[in-house]
């Protein structure tokens, strides 16, 4: 009675886990000593438990119709606990074997998405492979979803519940069942069977079911490894007892347990060795990389959980070959898997030969693209490295080091974390804090600290501090908030035993030490690196908090001794007082520190003085605009201070410009510093404070109009006023707008407004290069800001504001950009050979920033839009430096008018056949450079109209219309037998013409007729040969109309020809739509050859022709692992050349992107490619001799 009721109580779930010890009366247990031989027996009566009934084999529902009566529906549904699912499957299986097994047979075929059932006779009297190739036969085509794929959180439990289920089951049966050569045979044999077939979702399936089944036997193996080892200690104890102590029947029954554990190892292993050598060894380098995955994510968790047995080179090698795979997805479950085991320091001795054979594969993995798989890769070094130092070598490490400067924050912060292990980590802090206590300093940091300061320096990004600040913010954060060792090291002289700090050295801890600061104040990563300010917890809040008040507390009586010893450094100083905006300033008041306030406005007013450098300057602007926040009570102490400071710059710069006036080119260079210095400084606040009270406008504009007359004001004097005149009337304009203006304060703006834009203009002249851009700059900027949009949003009261430049201006701008943008690169370092990269960077970005100014007035039309056939024209030649800008504002000003844009393209190319007849005469060579040019700009133009003809329509015929016009605009003077001057143009013209539909064809061909002659229509001679061409275009699909449109009118006329464009309405009828080619697999199904099928609706040269025979032309049709009529996938295509690649970002861009429906078949076509891994992944394993399916050898 016990043996029976043990023997249920663990087949029925009541013990999870095998114990550590077995009773004897168990070891007895008939059903775990008598081996069934291997066959079916007989079969016995058919019985129902708990509600699932069975006939013939097939499950049947019961009678209410609402209950799941198959083991499929029950685990999909997952309502019941899959301990008692199991335990009824167990009872069902004690019953009838045959019933019960096939019912998991039909449970595993069901969960890989086939309809078919398998029936009892089949299972009696097939083979397995017979059955799986019924069951192909029977696998619903139409969709390439099964359970595994679908979408939803239905289907994401259900892989869930799947996997339990087979743990379970295993779990359950790991006592008797498993053991008895029936259930684990057929259960591998089916799962073998199926993880080789072609079908997608079988192989799927049954290879995550075969690895879930082999994880199960591990942990059973392992149960029995531990029983056998207390079997042997308690074999030994009692052996080793006196002999009349020693009981022989106990040592009896301790052999025959330790017999039939041996022998259960055994069984287990051999069906390890089948699951792993006929499954795993195959699938892990299938063609699915999901289904790699899985292989390599359980092999992980085998090593790991019985490390004595898989955790040697013969199961590891298959983790490191796998390293190599195609696969992001895969790459990542063996770092994963790899991350398990180097966790356990213990597993390091056996993991050493796989890290000195794979460490330089898992290091370059540190710079995968797939982010995720980069990051697994850091952290598995970082694992690496705290398990043995020597592990890698300095070159490795500095593979890793410099990743703490990526965009990719998460990278980034696990190579912050690398970092941080290897340098920045105290090896022994108690003797560290007691040396540091010897030698009076407060914090143990220091020598970190420097370590710090001599990383940033020798990675030469001195620009990235911020970056790496944040990259160590996370593993670092005790370090870098040690604000006190860091002032420490600044303020006070080095004690003995240490160095001091260089100037370099100084400079980058300042710098570091600023950021350290920023990233505690605002609490969120630098700008580049995350996708913006996220929402703070509670708890990240209230350490923000903290964080501020620490570090205001600590600056306010650190940071004027920090400026008082560096105020000579322009470097250290602009650095410094960054510091401000980050204090909490209520602790000022809060804390009676109002003294310290004074010490920091005594400081910044001294650094003023003795500063003229642009960034030291605008940081002390800053600095007095954020203390003088009104929200502060500080903020009336800080305000005296500044007015006393901007009351005698501006008395002495008031002084000094009267000086320099009435010297004028007597003037000395002392005077002229007087000057400038004094105007920088002012130019600076003004930017940040309203000054308008101190009038500076006044004393700029003399100085800008007697440099004028003279010609003799210094470049700096005059850029520096130019700006500081600016600033002035922007802020007199925020004034206005924010109150009620009168009409005086309206005229006198306006008076102001009028004549600095007149000194711009005139400032255009200069002679001076960067004057010259100062002033092109400031009126570019106050055109548009004074533009017809300035009255927009209600303003309409600043009507008298408003200032719409004229011809003269529009062409002096124009010409400005022409002179000083659309030049070589060589030409102006001609200068000096010894300009370097650098300087020509930073010139390339200034003529940028002047085209960019000028191409904004155009779009908001406030230069007339034929300016921009001169912008337009050097679309090509100037691509490199200003393609982007140029093909903005191509594409922003035919947004504004079609029309119009139109023929500013059209005139852009007569802008350049006008300047290539005054250089080559009347008589073209039309094979010539420079006539291709011409023809490639109008084609990058006609590809920028997109797909959508109808939408074009109107302003391609325009531009047509313009075009001829042009071409026979000039008789020959020779007479009428020779052709126009300019009839080549019409070459160029004809790059348009696949823009048309077929009746504008129609009618611009007509059009065209009106200029020609009789005697025209007829030559054929070379020089006629343009007309000929273009005549041709406009012929080919003109003359088979079949289009749809509602009109079926012409666009642009009237009921005749005659006078269409010149009579066209402003009203049109609305056309229909084009109709779309049915881009469907149809023709390839029917293995028709991949050519252009005619479509009724198109023509030859079409745009519906043009992408029938590019989608046609590169569909490539791959056949997988599945039925040979699987619908077709559309593979992604790499063009023929870069240029025909631009070409179709430029078709495709601003109209719409074709994206190509994916297969209702969606299965993963990628051919299985031998080449997965490196050349060891080929090497043949000798413990294996299991072959390759016939599948695999034909496809490699």
């Amino acid at each position: 009675v016990i043996c029976s009721f043990r023997d249920s109580s663990n087949e029925s779930g009541a013990t999870d886990t095998v114990g550590i010890s077995m009773s004897i009366s168990e070891m007895e247990d008939p059903e775990m000593k008598g081996k069934k031989k291997r066959g079916r027996p007989g079969k016995q009566t058919m019985s129902v438990a708990r509600g699932r009934g069975k006939a013939n084999g097939v499950a049947q529902h019961n009678g209410d119709g609402g209950d799941p009566v198959t083991l499929f529906e029950v685990v999909k549904l997952g309502k019941s606990a899959m301990q008692s699912v199991v335990d009824e499957w167990i009872e069902s299986y004690k019953q009838d074997r045959d019933l019960a097994l096939l019912d998991l047979i039909n449970f595993f075929i069901q969960c890989s998405g086939c309809k078919g059932t398998v029936r009892i006779e089949m299972f009696r009297n097939m083979q397995n492979a017979e059955i799986i190739r019924k069951m192909t036969e029977e696998f619903d085509e139409d969709s390439g979803d099964y359970p595994l794929t679908m979408p939803g959180p239905m289907w994401k439990k259900f892989r869930y519940n799947f996997c339990e289920f087979i743990s379970v089951l295993i779990r359950q049966c790991q006592y008797s069942i498993i053991y008895d050569e029936y259930m684990m045979d057929t259960v591998i044999s089916l799962l073998t069977g199926l993880s080789d077939s072609q079908v997608r979702a079988f192989r799927h399936t049954s290879t995550l079911a075969a690895m879930k089944l082999m994880t199960a036997l591990v942990n059973v193996a392992l149960n029995l490894s531990i029983h056998q080892d207390n079997t042997q200690r308690q074999y030994e104890a009692e052996r080793n007892k006196i002999a009349g102590k020693r009981a022989n029947e106990k040592l009896e029954l301790l052999l025959q347990k330790r017999k039939e554990l041996q022998e259960n190892q055994d069984e287990i292993e051999n069906m390890m060795n089948s699951i792993f050598k006929g499954i795993f060894v195959h699938r892990y380098r299938d063609a699915i990389a999901e289904i790699r995955a899985i292989c390599i994510e359980e092999i992980g968790v085998w090593m790991k959980m019985y490390s004595d047995a898989f955790l040697n080179d013969s199961y590891l090698k298959y983790v490191g070959w796998t390293l190599h795979d195609r696969q992001g997805e895969v790459r990542l479950k063996c770092l994963k898997a790899l991350q398990n085991l180097y966790t356990n320091r213990e597993l390091f001795p056996k993991l050493e030969l796989f890290t000195n054979r794979f460490k330089d594969r898992i290091v370059s993995m540190t710079l995968d693209k797939e982010y995720d798989v980069a990051v697994e890769a850091i952290r598995l070094v970082t694992l690496i490295l705290q398990g043995s130092e020597d592990a890698l070598s300095n070159e490795d490490c500095e593979n890793v080091y410099h990743l703490v400067y990526s965009a990719h924050r998460p990278v980034a912060v696990a190579a912050g974390e690398f970092l941080h292990r290897k340098l920045f980590s105290r090896h022994d802090p108690q003797a560290e804090e007691a040396l540091a206590k010897r030698r009076g300093r407060s914090s143990p940091n220091g020598n970190l600290i420097r370590m710090l300061v001599l990383f940033f320096l020798e990675s030469e990004l001195h620009e990235h501090a911020a970056y790496l600040v944040d990259s160590l913010w996370e593993s670092s954060q005790e370090l870098l908030k040690d604000w006190e060792c860091m002032t420490e090291l600044l303020l006070e002289e080095p004690v003995q035993g240490e160095e001091m700090l260089s100037d370099r050295q100084e400079s980058a801890l300042i710098e570091l030490m600023v950021c350290t600061i920023r990233q505690a104040a605002e609490a969120h990563p630098p700008v580049g690196r995350g996708t913006g300010k996220r929402v703070l917890t509670a708890k990240e809040r209230k350490t923000q908090i903290d964080d501020k008040n620490k570090l205001t507390e600590h600056f306010i009586m650190a940071l004027p001794m920090l400026l008082s010893k560096y105020q000579a450094d322009s470097e250290k100083v602009a650095n410094l007082l960054q510091i401000p905006q980050y204090f909490d300033l209520d602790v000022y008041s809060a804390g009676r520190m109002e003294k310290h306030l004074d010490a920091l406005l005594k400081q910044i007013r001294l650094v003023v003085e003795k500063h003229i450098e642009a960034d030291v300057l605008e940081a002390c602007s800053k600095t007095y605009s954020i203390l003088c926040s009104e929200e502060y009570t500080i903020m009336n102490r800080v305000d005296i201070a500044r007015s006393q400071l901007i009351d005698e710059m501006t008395d002495r710069f008031a002084h000094s410009v009267e000086e320099l006036l009435q010297e004028a080119e007597e003037a000395d260079d002392d005077d002229i510093y007087n000057v400038l210095s004094t105007l920088k400084r002012l130019t600076a606040f003004h930017n940040a404070h309203d000054l308008t009270r101190w009038d500076l406008f006044g004393n700029c504009y003399r100085l800008l109009k007697a440099g004028i007359e003279q010609g003799s004001m210094p470049e700096q004097i005059a850029v520096q006023a130019l700006q500081c005149s600016h600033y002035s009337i922007l802020w007199q304009l925020v004034k206005i707008t924010e109150g009620v203006p009168s009409k005086d304060d309206l005229v006198a703006l306006r008076r102001v407004v009028k004549s600095f834009l007149a000194v711009c203009q005139q400032c255009l002249s200069n002679v001076n290069t960067p004057v010259k851009e100062q002033a092109f700059m400031l009126l570019c900027d106050l055109l548009m800001i004074f533009s017809h949009q300035l009255i927009s949003g209600g303003r309409e009261g600043l009507q008298p504001l408003v200032f719409n430049p004229d011809s003269t201006l529009q062409n002096e701008l124009l010409n400005f950009v022409l002179d000083h943008v659309f030049i070589d690169q060589d030409d102006e370092s001609q200068k000096g050979d010894e300009e370097d990269e650098a300087n020509k960077i930073e010139a390339l970005h200034k003529r940028r920033n002047l085209l960019a100014a000028f191409c904004k007035l155009i779009i908001y039309d406030i230069v007339d839009m034929p300016a921009a056939a001169d912008i337009f024209k050097h679309y090509m030649k100037y691509y490199n430096d200003y393609g982007d800008i140029i093909k903005e504002t191509l594409s922003k000003t035919r947004q504004t008018d079609k029309i119009l844009c139109a023929k500013t393209l059209i005139l852009s190319l007569q802008q350049l056949f006008n300047e290539l007849l005054q250089d080559q005469g009347p008589n073209l060579d039309r094979t010539s450079s420079h006539v291709s040019g011409i023809k490639e700009l109008a084609r990058r133009f006609a590809l920028t109209f997109g797909l959508d003809q109808i939408k074009t329509r109107e302003a391609v015929a325009t531009l047509h219309k313009d075009g001829i016009e042009f071409a026979f605009k000039y008789q020959n003077p020779r007479g009428p037998e020779f052709p126009p001057i300019n009839l080549a143009f019409l070459e160029v013209l004809s790059e348009f013409s696949s823009k048309l539909i077929r009746q504008d064809k129609k009618t611009v061909h007509s059009y065209l007729e009106k200029f020609m002659s009789e005697s025209m229509s007829e030559r054929r001679e070379d020089v006629w040969l343009p007309l000929i061409s273009y005549r041709n275009s406009l012929l080919t699909g003109g003359d088979e109309d079949h289009m749809s449109v509602t009109s079926g009118l012409p666009i642009l006329l009237g009921c005749s020809v005659e006078g269409s464009w010149m009579m066209r309405n402003d009203t049109l009828q609305t056309p229909g739509a084009l109709q779309t080619p049915q881009l469907t697999s149809t023709v390839l199904r029917e293995n028709r050859p991949a050519e252009h099928m005619p479509d009724p609706d198109s023509e030859p040269g079409s745009e519906n022709d043009y992408v029938h025979k590019w989608v046609h032309a590169h569909v490539v049709r791959r056949r997988g692992l599945m039925e040979d009529d699987a619908e077709p996938i559309f593979e992604d295509v790499m063009m023929s050349s870069r240029g025909q690649l631009e070409d179709m970002n430029e078709e495709f861009e601003d109209t719409m992107v074709i994206d190509l429906p994916p297969s209702r078949n969606r299965r993963e076509r990628a051919e299985l490619r031998p080449d997965f891994f490196d050349s060891a992944a080929m090497i043949e394993d000798e413990s294996v001799s299991y072959d390759l399916p016939t599948k695999y050898q034909k496809e490699n």
